[in-house]
């Protein structure tokens, strides 16, 4: 398997950094391109094949990432078209609010389109941890399999329709924000009362990953798991009710939908 990542920006980067910690995919498999230089070295650095120059990062691979800003799609994709292979290669976009329909129009040679993919991922994939949402434009079922196999190393990935990109977006992609701005609100309370700020973000981070290891390992609903520790008249049942008298439940449901 052959990857070609084009942009080596923050999302870019994060999935080379992902694809390098492979355990199915070699550093000699992957190529990246990017216009700076510097941003290539350390990729180059732990194997990975580097290149300033979009085509011939596009040339061999099977899978070709186009990872780059909203507006810079278009010129990449016309830049890489004349060198695609339509038959045997695949296109992976990951650019939000990019429909597929202007894809289409602009991979169109006049005989169809190859084979791409929406791909929404977010930063977590740098550590193999994303949530990613994938989204089938004219490809087969083995080779919407191949793609979610990668994505699938790289945390956990969910195949769905281009509708629901949008709120998969908010809710993966910025709610991996929202997680960081908890993780921060909880680390400056237990700050407040009393703990080293090395301690209680340390005490947090541990809390929040035993919560979602406890509820993906269970498949119990969040609410029955949290019924198992709310003692009645208990601090963890007022502590609950106070971040509801705050509106925290519908804060978090106004931010999600904020983004759509």
């Amino acid at each position: 398997m052959k990857i070609s990542v084009i942009g080596a920006g923050a999302m870019g980067g994060a999935f080379v950094e992902g694809l390098l910690k492979s355990d199915t995919i070699l550093a000699g498999d992957i190529t990246v391109a990017d216009p700076t230089e510097a941003k290539l070295v350390r990729y180059a650095e732990q194997g990975a094949s580097v290149t300033t120059d979009n085509a011939i990062a596009a040339q061999g691979s099977d899978i070709v990432a186009v990872v780059v800003k909203p507006w810079i799609v278009q010129r990449v994709i016309e830049e890489i078209k004349p060198v695609l292979d339509y038959k045997k290669q695949m296109l992976v976009v990951v650019a939000a609010g990019v429909k597929s329909e202007q894809i289409s129009g602009w991979l169109d040679d006049g005989a169809g389109v190859l084979p791409f993919f929406l791909v929404i991922p977010n930063i977590a994939i740098a550590e193999k941890q994303s949530m990613t949402f994938i989204v089938p434009v004219g490809a087969s079922d083995s080779q919407t399999a191949t793609v979610k196999a990668v994505f699938d190393e790289l945390g956990g990935s969910i195949v769905t329709e281009e509708r629901l990109l949008a709120a998969g977006t908010t809710l993966a992609s910025c709610g991996i924000a929202y997680a960081m701005r908890y993780v921060r609100a909880s680390v400056e309370g237990g700050v407040e009362m009393g703990f080293k700020a090395a301690d209680a973000e340390k005490i947090v981070l541990q809390t929040v990953r035993g919560a979602v290891e406890l509820l993906q390992t269970t498949g119990q609903h969040p609410e029955a798991a949290i019924d198992q520790v709310t003692t009645p008249g208990g601090v963890t049942i007022k502590g609950l009710n106070e971040m509801e008298h705050a509106g925290f439940t519908s804060a978090v449901i106004r931010g999600l939908k904020a983004g759509l």
